[in-house]
C-alpha cells in the first residue's frame, strides 16, 4: 500500500520541472513552436524532450527541432529514440553521430509501428527498449530515460510482466523512468510502491498532461490506453464554449495532482506540453516557479 505523506500538498515543494515538445508538421508551426520554447524556458527547466513520430516518421524533423531548442535556450534536450523504423546500425550510426554534436540525453522506446500495425521486432533491429539502452550505452555514455505505465502497457500480458520490462530497462542502465500520464493520483503512487517492491531503485519521474484540448485528449486516451476518470469527465463536461473556465479547471487538476505527487517525495516531473505553453505557464506559476525574468526583477 502506498505511503501517505506527512507533508500536506500545498505545502509540497515546488518540482524539478522538464518539458515535452513534439516537432511542428511543417515550417509554418515554427514560429509558434519558438514561442512555446521561450515562454517554457523561462521557467528554468532540467531540460527539453522532442518526440520522434510512429515508425521515426518525424526523424529529421526531431532533430531539427533538438538543435533549435538547444540553440535557443542552451539547456540539455533530449531526442527520442526508437527501436522501430531502423536497424541496429542505423541507430548506432545516429547516436554516435548525435553524441558527437554535444547531445547526451535520449528518451529511449520500443516505439509503434505507423498506421496502428502491430509491433513486430526487425530481426536486425533492436527487438525493445531494453536492448535499445544496452546498445546506446555501447556507444557513449548517455543520460538515458525510459518510458513506465502506471495503468499497464495496452499491449503487455499482464501489470507484472510489465513491470518486469520496466525493470530490464533500469538493470540495462536507464537512469529514469518517465510514466505516461495518469489522472489517478493514486495509482500512480501504488505503481511507484509496486516497482520499489520488485527492486526497481531508479528515479521514476511521474508525466503530467495539461488538458488544453478535452475530447482530443479522451481520443488519444483510448488508443495509448490512459484512463479517464469520470470525475476528470464531469468537471469538463458543458465547458466546450467556455474555453477560459476549462483553462482555470484544466489548470487546478494538473496543479493538484502535481503537488501531491511532490508532497509523496515525486518531485522530478515531466510536462507534456503539446507545444502550448499558456496553460503550462499557468500550471508552474501555481506551483511556485516563476519565470526567470520576473524573478530577477523581484
Amino acid at each position: 500500500m502506498f505511503h501517505r505523506s506527512a507533508r500536506p500538498a500545498l505545502q509540497a515543494p515546488a518540482p524539478e520541472i522538464s518539458f515535452e515538445l513534439f516537432p511542428p508538421k511543417s515550417d509554418a508551426g515554427l514560429p509558434a513552436f519558438d514561442a512555446a520554447v521561450d515562454a517554457l524556458n523561462a521557467f528554468d527547466p532540467a531540460y527539453f524532450s522532442v518526440t520522434y513520430g510512429a515508425g521515426g516518421s518525424t526523424r529529421d524533423r526531431t532533430r531539427a527541432c533538438v538543435d533549435r531548442v538547444r540553440a535557443r535556450t542552451g539547456r540539455p534536450v533530449a531526442h527520442h529514440l526508437t527501436c522501430v523504423g531502423a536497424d541496429r546500425a542505423e541507430i548506432d550510426d545516429m547516436a554516435r553521430e548525435l553524441w558527437g554534436s554535444g547531445i547526451r540525453r535520449i528518451v529511449a522506446l520500443r516505439g509503434d509501428p505507423p498506421d496502428g500495425a502491430p509491433y513486430v521486432p526487425r530481426p536486425d533491429g533492436y527487438a525493445f527498449a531494453a536492448d535499445l539502452v544496452d546498445g546506446l550505452l555501447k556507444v557513449a555514455d548517455f543520460d538515458l530515460s525510459v518510458s513506465a505505465y502506471p495503468e499497464v502497457h495496452p499491449q503487455a500480458e499482464s501489470a507484472q510482466s510489465d513491470l518486469d520490462a520496466l525493470k530490464r530497462k533500469f538493470d540495462a542502465g536507464a537512469a529514469r523512468a518517465i510514466t505516461q500520464y495518469c489522472f489517478d493520483t493514486d495509482t500512480v503512487l501504488r505503481f511507484v510502491d509496486r516497482a520499489r517492491a520488485a527492486g526497481i531503485e531508479g528515479t521514476i519521474c511521474p508525466g503530467i498532461m495539461p488538458i488544453s484540448n478535452f475530447k482530443g485528449m479522451a481520443r488519444f486516451s483510448e488508443r495509448c490506453g490512459a484512463g479517464v476518470p469520470d470525475w476528470l469527465r464531469e468537471m469538463f463536461d458543458g465547458l466546450d464554449e467556455t474555453p477560459d473556465v476549462r483553462a482555470m479547471v484544466a489548470a487546478s487538476v494538473a496543479v493538484e495532482q502535481s503537488r501531491r505527487l511532490a508532497a509523496e517525495g515525486l518531485t522530478e516531473q515531466h510536462f507534456y506540453t503539446l507545444n502550448s505553453a499558456p496553460l503550462t505557464r499557468a500550471i508552474c506559476r501555481a506551483l511556485g516557479l516563476r519565470e526567470r525574468a520576473a524573478a530577477e526583477a523581484a
